[in-house]
C-alpha cells in the first residue's frame, strides 16, 4: 500500500502547487489590469547644479502629448513612449520611465550639461558631448563665452579642446572671462579683471603661449602692474609684444600713437 499512497500524495501535492500558480496569475493579473496610475514621480538626476528643464516643463510635455499616465490603467501606459517624446527635448540627454503594481509611474531625467556659451551668429551652449544646444528660459549657465565670428565646426573642435584647457588650469580659469574670434579669425581672450586684451591668434600651440604669458604675470606684470598695457600679444614665437596707447607731448593736437614694448619669451 505504500506506494500507492506515496503516489496519491505525488499527485496531491502536484495539484496543489499548479492551482497555486493558477490562481495566482489570474488573480495579479486582474490585479493589474484593474490597477490604475495614481503617483507620477519625476526625478531630476542632476537638479543639484543644472536646473535647464524643470519637473513642470515635464509635466507639461506629457500633459500636451497625450501621455500623462495618471488615472490611466497602468497595463496600458507605454514607457517607451514617454521616454521617446521626453528624448526629443534638447535639454534632456536621458529620460527613463518605469512602472509599478503599486500604481506609480517613476520618470527619471538627466539634464545635458552646458560647457561654454557661443554668442556669435546665434546664441548657444555646447554641451559636454561636443554638440549644439539652444539656451534654456529657465536658467543661465555659469560657463565661459565664446563670441565673434565663430562657427560651429570651431567651437565643437579646437574651441572645445582649448576651453577645456582653459578650465582644467586654476590659474587661467580664474583669469579668463570670454574668448573672442575676430574677422581675421584671430582670437582674443577678455581677463575677468583689468582692460588689458590678450591676443592669442590662431589656436595652434596655445599651450606654449599661456605659458610664457602665465611667466610674464608672474616675473613682470606682479611689478609693473597688470594695466598698464592695453594689448599683450602672444602671436610671435619668440617675444611677447605688449602695446599701450600714450597720449604725445603735444597734446593740443588731441592725436594718440601706439607705443609698444617687446619683451624676450626666453628670458622670463
Amino acid at each position: 500500500m505504500k506506494p500507492i499512497w506515496k503516489y496519491i500524495l505525488i499527485c496531491l501535492f502536484t495539484i496543489l502547487v499548479t492551482g497555486y500558480f493558477v490562481f495566482s496569475l489570474w488573480y495579479f493579473s486582474g490585479r493589474e489590469k484593474g490597477n490604475v496610475c495614481r503617483n507620477l514621480e519625476i526625478k531630476m538626476a542632476d537638479s543639484s547644479s543644472i536646473h535647464l528643464i524643470t519637473q513642470a516643463d515635464i509635466a507639461q510635455i506629457l500633459e500636451q502629448n497625450d501621455l500623462n499616465p495618471l488615472g490611466k490603467t497602468i497595463k496600458y501606459i507605454r514607457t517607451e513612449s514617454i521616454e521617446e517624446i521626453l528624448h526629443k527635448n534638447p535639454m534632456i540627454k536621458v529620460a527613463e520611465c518605469y512602472k509599478s503594481p503599486n500604481g506609480t509611474v517613476t520618470i527619471r531625467i538627466l539634464q545635458r550639461c552646458p560647457k561654454f556659451r557661443v554668442v556669435g551668429f546665434g546664441s548657444y551652449y555646447i554641451d559636454i558631448d561636443r554638440k549644439p544646444m539652444p539656451v534654456s528660459t529657465n536658467y543661465a549657465a555659469y560657463v565661459p563665452v565664446v563670441s565673434g565670428r565663430v562657427t560651429v565646426s570651431m567651437v565643437t573642435g579646437k574651441m572645445f579642446d582649448f576651453v577645456s584647457y582653459i578650465e582644467d588650469n586654476p590659474f587661467w580659469n580664474a583669469q579668463i572671462e570670454q574668448i573672442f574670434v575676430r574677422e581675421d579669425m584671430k582670437i582674443e581672450l577678455v581677463p575677468r579683471v583689468g582692460d588689458t586684451i590678450i591676443i592669442l591668434g590662431t589656436l595652434d600651440d596655445y599651450q606654449s603661449k599661456l605659458e610664457k604669458l602665465y611667466k610674464l604675470y608672474l616675473k613682470g606684470f606682479n611689478v609693473i602692474g597688470w594695466n598698464k598695457y592695453k594689448f599683450v600679444d602672444l602671436e610671435y614665437k619668440d617675444q611677447i609684444v605688449c602695446s599701450k596707447v600714450a597720449q604725445q607731448v603735444a597734446q593740443t593736437k588731441g592725436m594718440y600713437e601706439e607705443k609698444k614694448d617687446s619683451i624676450i619669451a626666453s628670458k622670463l
